[in-house]
């Protein structure tokens, strides 16, 4: 008599439904890295894009460039006069007035990053530091504690290990 078997046996099933959910699980977290990277890559972005704004706005304000220097956090109050410089758009703005625009325009962005904070130093020779600190997903060493870093960075936004710091040194003529 000849005793043959076909098919799969219930420990074979097993064995092959585990190395299917090791691989699915390791495929979920590679995914979670993944996206974790690509919204760190994207607040740095927008630091990067922020930091390059104020910049322009205060090429174009030059005559006040000093009056740009403080420490801000989006809390800024609208002004009394909108400088809006859209299409179809009329306003004649002091360089005071525009200054005061600008700010607030600038700060309004600040909140699309998590916990953000930004340092202008701008003095009136035309030199610029601008440094954007926020607050990132992972736990790192802190983005303001490497000694490679300027006073204004190490001291831009509050030091912990999920800080963030994108940093511009520029020359405004």
């Amino acid at each position: 008599m000849k005793n043959q078997q076909r098919g799969l046996s219930l420990i074979e099933l097993m064995v092959s439904l585990v190395i299917l959910v090791v691989g699915l699980i390791g495929i979920f977290n590679l995914h979670i890295v993944a996206k974790r990277g690509s919204f760190e890559s994207f607040q740095q972005t927008q630091a990067a894009y922020l930091v390059n704004d104020i910049v322009n706005r205060m090429k174009l304000n030059r005559s006040l460039l000093s009056s740009y220097t403080g420490t801000y956090s989006g809390t800024l109050s609208k002004p009394a006069k909108s400088c809006d410089v859209a299409v179809g758009v009329n306003a004649t703005c002091s360089t005071a007035e525009t200054l005061a625009w600008d700010l607030y325009q600038w700060q309004s962005h600040l909140e699309e990053l998590d916990g953000a904070t930004a340092c202008v130093s701008a003095l009136s020779s035309g030199s610029v530091e601008v440094v954007m600190s926020w607050r990132g997903i992972r736990e790192v060493m802190d983005g303001g504690a490497a000694t490679n870093k300027s006073t204004l960075a190490k001291g831009c936004g509050t030091a912990n290990k999920r800080r963030r710091i994108y940093s511009l040194k520029t020359v405004i003529i």
